[in-house]
């Protein structure tokens, strides 16, 4: 099994920086991938950010490249997505996930487990 626990949202103007931060627990060989992702209310579920802890690749949703950066720190079982230049648009419940097997996906029905979120709300 896998624990994953979200934090670091809140509330920014636009503009504006966040980190948030995903810790893990359970045996690593159920995180080989993992993955950030977001929903607005009235929205589906949206990859935004994917990363293989070992190796460190990366993929990023159209929206966020440019800026934000998913990264890993496995010392301390955390992952991250440092968010910068918010716009309004990226307001939306975060959720880290992970999955057993390794590939970068974008694609929520790909993960396993999951979060229970943070909200990140950005205003004009």
């Amino acid at each position: 099994q896998v624990q994953l626990v979200e934090s670091g949202g809140g509330s920014v103007q636009a503009g504006g920086s966040l980190r948030l931060s995903c810790a893990a627990s359970g045996h690593t060989t159920n995180r080989k991938t993992m993955g950030w992702f977001r929903q607005a209310p009235g929205k589906q579920r949206e990859g935004v950010a994917s990363i293989l802890p070992v190796g460190g690749f990366t993929s990023y949703a159209d929206s966020v490249k440019g800026r934000f950066t998913i990264s890993q720190d496995n010392a301390k079982n955390t992952m991250y997505l440092q968010m910068n230049s918010l716009k309004p648009a990226d307001t939306a419940m975060y959720y880290c996930a992970a999955d057993a097997r390794y590939g970068v996906s974008l694609q929520s029905s790909w993960y396993t487990y999951w979060g229970q979120g943070t909200q990140v709300t950005v205003s004009s």
